[in-house]
């Protein structure tokens, strides 16, 4: 894994030395950012279900101003601190150590607001040995953590259809990259 481009391109982050964590794929994160450029640099960005932090760190990368990672795993929590290190990252961030549902309420009773939030859930195999439900179903408080122009993308499994809507956002696009997709969810016009 590596940072694609921005100021750390090149970078190479750790990997997990587990099995059970399933990183954003070099591939997928650049298809993911070619979309979302616009809208990174000065962006607030909360990456849920962080792994190893690449999508957080990448969005650092791209000019973010804050990025929060949220990420229950103590093993992973310690893989993002050491790629933050790694990468030079000394400010602009806050990693939560909380299942989602837990850190999307606290954010939400602190008033917290993202413009850009991405949501990498486990799935599969993965999601029935954590306990996690199905994409969606799990996010209704998600909602108000997202700016009103703001933009929400939840990672999920190509063979699996995503929801129309979480909590009150409607999904406005879908980008199929081999067997992973991203839905794009946004506040109805």
């Amino acid at each position: 894994m590596r940072i694609i481009a921005g100021s750390l391109k090149g970078r190479r982050l750790k990997a997990p030395a587990w099995d059970g964590l399933r990183p954003t794929s070099d591939k997928l994160r650049e298809t993911l950012f070619n979309i979302l450029a616009p809208r990174i640099a000065g962006a607030r960005v909360l990456d849920g279900y962080a792994g190893t932090g690449a999508i957080g760190i990448e969005a650092a990368s791209r000019g973010a101003a804050h990025v929060t990672f949220v990420e229950m795993d103590r093993r992973a929590h310690a893989l993002i601190v050491d790629n933050l290190v790694h990468c030079g990252i000394a400010d602009g961030y806050a990693i939560i150590r909380a299942s989602a549902d837990r850190a999307f309420a606290d954010l939400a009773g602190a008033a917290s607001v993202f413009d850009i939030i991405v949501l990498d859930p486990p799935y599969g195999h993965q999601a029935e040995r954590r306990g996690e439900g199905a994409p969606g179903l799990q996010f209704e408080a998600v909602g108000s953590l997202l700016a009103p122009d703001g933009v929400l993308i939840l990672e999920h499994a190509s063979r699996s259809q995503a929801p129309d809507a979480i909590g009150p956002l409607a999904r406005t696009r879908d980008v199929i990259s081999g067997d992973s997709a991203l839905s794009f969810y946004a506040w109805p016009p």
